[in-house]
């Protein structure tokens, strides 16, 4: 089992940071022929990225819904995403969705990307283990200048002076 934290924690991640999402809706799930092959292209490409840490990938978080599937990803850079997207694994299963599915309608393929400039983004857990941003970056205590969004967002958390005990 994953380590609880229980406290109030931030993460903060030095310079920029890529946020990916990408997956599958099933639009026709009374046909599993079409939907599954594509399914089942994910697991082999999320192999292949946590096998090789050079590649840029900072977090996964598997995003599941009725008939969504996918990936919440953050990367170092958008360069970083690029070269993976053109690599061996995922363009054979670009080719493949293409050539099987196309705009049938039977299944569809989604995703987007943002890039987020170093200090534009924050984030607040408790009891919670390790988790996109935290685990993309460090973790700090949310307290002092850290203890509000508004105050991470500014960057106080990020300033040389220690941490208070204030809450916003």
């Amino acid at each position: 089992m994953t380590e609880l934290l229980n406290e109030r924690l931030c993460a903060e991640v030095p310079g920029k940071v890529v946020v990916f999402a990408i997956g599958m809706r099933i639009n026709r799930w009374w046909k599993p022929w079409r939907w599954m092959p594509v399914a089942a292209e994910m697991p082999p490409m999320l192999q292949e990225q946590g096998a090789d840490p050079s590649i840029g990938l900072l977090s996964v978080r598997p995003i599941v819904g009725l008939r969504n599937i996918g990936v919440l990803q953050h990367w170092q850079s958008a360069e970083h995403l690029h070269a993976y997207a053109r690599a061996g694994t995922h363009m054979a299963a670009w080719r493949r969705f293409n050539e099987r599915i196309g705009t049938s309608g039977d299944v569809g393929i989604w995703h987007e990307t943002y890039v987020v400039p170093a200090g534009h983004s924050e984030s607040v857990y408790v009891n919670m283990p390790r988790y996109g941003l935290g685990v993309a970056g460090a973790l700090f205590p949310a307290k002092g200048n850290r203890a509000s969004a508004r105050k991470r967002l500014a960057g106080a958390g990020r300033s040389s002076t220690p941490p208070g005990d204030g809450v916003e």
